[in-house]
């Protein structure tokens, strides 16, 4: 029961010891310390976010090796972890899944939780790359409003404010407000010489009341509008190298995708006694997306008369996506042994439809002769046609974990769930998924654990009237994941280091091939399913403060990824794309003195695949087998310097992204529609803010 007579603390600010967090709720769906939590997981707090000036989860993300960026077309955002493509369903806030089909907002998270591996025991429908959880900032008992503003030398501005406190003079009710106006300035450009733009709104609000001293409940509603021209990425040649320049961008000038997202949700918690717990959750996300698309096709490119088709449509996407939840937890003993134990429910709630217009007017000229003027925006309206017909489906699952302390030195944790969806009628997909594992602590600051886990990922049937399969049902994809790891604080915890070898193989893995077909200006592919995929490694991390001025976020990993099996034969053996053999990263903080500090780091990702199978194209010449984007090492610096005015702290930031004006190629696979994001270069970065 929570004593009303305890006066709450609330400690805002960076603390420069803020680089290490100790927990990560989302990985155990509970309030455990990373030291008991037996899988490899990282927290990559706000003050990292704010010194590396990041503006989407992209650039938060790079702190971690793990993770590699894929695809960034259609004004979205895509990553793999350990190799794996992290799925729609892979992304949370505050453990609520989302559909995060764009470019999540970073400025409303406190801190960004990358849990590794399966983790399909807690929240079901995942892949077997893991988890990202948006850990969203919390109303505050003391009242202060920030505001920022930043810019960079390519014109990009950007506004916020970030304002809570208590309601009541009691501090029973609190709110937490955020507010960002940008305007993005991309580097690369159309070509009639206009440059690529996003223009971005976001407004996020979260109210929290205690409720007598039972529990406490919260409301919370964001929106983001997010418009943005589109950038497909750039076309690669038979050994790499860009096609043409590489600030042009293929798409035309018209081309635009604008996002409207609505977020809301309710969050419960009620105290069942001194040792547990009730949470109930429940959050709507509805992502609404107008895209008019040029359609811009590599397939259809001819080096020698400078030529390339494009194929224009006006397409609505509608997706709702909703999740519930009830959590159960609290501790208990049996007789000298103690038990952590978590038992709860979740359900998710999908729905997609899809309205598209692609009647071209009969005079309309789909091809584009390079260094000749454009087409101008053809006449396409979605609002003309009917939408499609929906998807729909309900996925749901019960599970039970418990975390067993034998003694200061033995822990175990078991558990297991049950799943099931249901997509349409009498077409059912369900499973059990165990986890278990062994933590060893030879002392109070350190552990070693050994863990198994396994991945459920219901596919239905394929749902594209563009494949040659569509129609066929897809069996159940499914993973095993063994991983031993071990992580030792030091430096009076102030330090965390941590290691971990894994190893997951995923079988019945679905695959599609692109034909080299265009049908009504989409790309025809082939869909086929079965076969195993493997990847193994090791992590190594450190992360907090070394000594009193000098703070550091570093990881690194070695990762074997293939395909060890396939139905065809074609894959066995490949690499999958953007999963390099080594990848490392580093960011750093030198505390001057109380005011001046100054930053340094760096990203390294080695060799990567551009393609996992053959691409074969007729007329087309510049496609082969193993197009690989070369290694890279690139560099950021910054400094900051923060003063106390009246009652006012005003921090002040200078930063330089790509210090060496490295070139290189990001992620992305090479396909009929070309998807591969380029480096920019050398970029200077401005910021401001005061809080009072």
């Amino acid at each position: 029961m929570v004593d009303a007579s305890v006066e709450t603390i609330t400690v805002r600010g960076n603390s420069f010891g803020d680089y290490k967090n100790d927990h990560a709720r989302g990985a155990m769906r509970a309030d455990i310390p990373l030291l008991n939590t037996p899988q490899s997981v990282t927290v990559i707090p706000e003050i990292i976010i704010d010194e590396q000036l990041a503006t989407t989860l992209r650039e938060v993300l790079t702190n971690d090796a793990s993770v590699t960026g894929g695809t960034t077309f259609w004004n979205r955002e895509t990553f793999n972890a350990r190799g794996f493509t992290i799925s729609n369903d892979g992304y949370m806030r505050d453990g609520h899944q989302f559909w995060a089909y764009y470019v999540p907002p970073i400025e409303t998270a406190e801190s960004i939780e990358v849990i590794k591996g399966t983790s399909s025991l807690l929240y079901g429908k995942t892949s077997p790359a893991g988890l990202i959880n948006m850990v969203s900032k919390k109303p505050t008992h003391e009242r202060f409003v920030e505001l920022g503003f930043d810019f960079d030398s390519n014109g990009s501005t950007r506004y916020q404010v970030d304002t809570g406190g208590r309601i009541d003079e009691e501090g029973n009710f609190r709110y937490r407000a955020v507010g960002v106006k940008q305007d993005k300035e991309f580097w690369r450009e159309y070509a009639n010489g206009e440059n690529v733009e996003r223009d971005r709104w976001l407004g996020y609000l979260n109210l929290e009341a205690d409720i007598g001293e039972w529990g406490m409940f919260s409301v919370y509603y964001d929106r983001t509008d997010d418009k943005a021209g589109n950038d497909s990425g750039v076309w690669l040649d038979a050994d790499g190298n860009v096609v043409g320049d590489r600030r042009t961008a293929w798409d035309m000038p018209w081309a635009v995708f604008e996002n409207v997202v609505d977020n809301y949700g309710a969050d419960l918690t009620v105290y069942l006694g001194a040792d547990w717990q009730m949470k109930v959750g429940y959050n709507h996300n509805e992502f609404n997306r107008h895209r008019f698309d040029s359609s811009p096709s590599v397939g259809s490119y001819n080096s020698t008369s400078g030529t390339y088709s494009i194929s224009p449509f006006s397409r609505f996407d509608d997706w709702q996506y909703t999740s519930q939840y009830v959590d159960f937890t609290g501790e208990f003993s049996t007789g000298s042994i103690e038990h952590n134990m978590l038992i709860g429910a979740n359900r998710l709630e999908y729905f997609y439809q899809q309205s598209r217009d692609n009647n071209l007017p009969e005079d309309f000229n789909t091809t584009i002769t390079i260094g000749q003027p454009l087409p101008a925006r053809p006449d396409l309206d979605y609002r003309r046609v009917e939408p499609g017909t929906p998807s729909e489906w309900e996925y749901y699952g019960i599970y039970i974990q418990d975390l067993i302390t034998l003694n200061e030195q033995w822990q175990l944790l078991v558990g297991g769930r049950f799943d099931k969806q249901k997509k349409v009628e009498n077409v059912n997909q369900d499973a059990f998924l165990p986890r278990g594992a062994v933590i060893f602590h030879p002392n109070s600051d350190a552990s070693i654990y050994l863990s198994y886990s396994e991945a459920f990922t219901p596919k239905g049937a394929i749902d594209n009237e563009y494949d040659v399969n569509d129609g066929h049902e897809l069996d159940p994809e499914l993973a095993q994941s063994w991983e031993l790891g071990a992580k030792w604080e030091l430096n009076e915890g102030r330090l965390l280091l941590s290691g971990a070898l894994f190893n997951t193989e995923v079988t019945n893995f679905s695959y599609s091939e692109e034909t080299g077909n265009i049908i009504d200006g989409e790309t025809e592919t082939i869909t086929t399913q079965g076969g195993k995929q493997r990847h193994r490694g090791i992590e190594l991390s450190a992360q907090g403060q070394v000594s009193q001025n000098f703070f550091l976020m570093g990881s690194m990993m070695y990762l074997d990824a293939e395909y060890i099996d396939h139905p065809n034969g074609e894959l066995m053996g490949f690499t999958p794309v953007d999963a390099p053999e080594w990848s490392a990263a580093i960011w750093s903080r030198y505390q001057v003195n109380d005011q001046l500090a100054l930053n340094l780091g760096a990203t390294y990702e080695g060799d990567r695949f551009a393609n996992d199978s053959n691409y074969t194209f007729d007329d087309v010449d510049i496609f082969s087998n193993d197009i690989v984007k070369d290694a890279y090492v690139r560099v950021d610096a910054g400094a900051s310097y923060r003063l106390k005015l009246a009652r006012s702290e005003v921090n002040l930031r200078a930063n330089v992204q790509n210090l060496f004006d490295t070139e290189y190629l990001g992620g992305g696979a090479m396909g009929s529609r070309g998807a591969v994001s380029v480096s920019e270069g050398r970029t200077f970065a401005m910021s401001a803010s005061v809080a009072f």
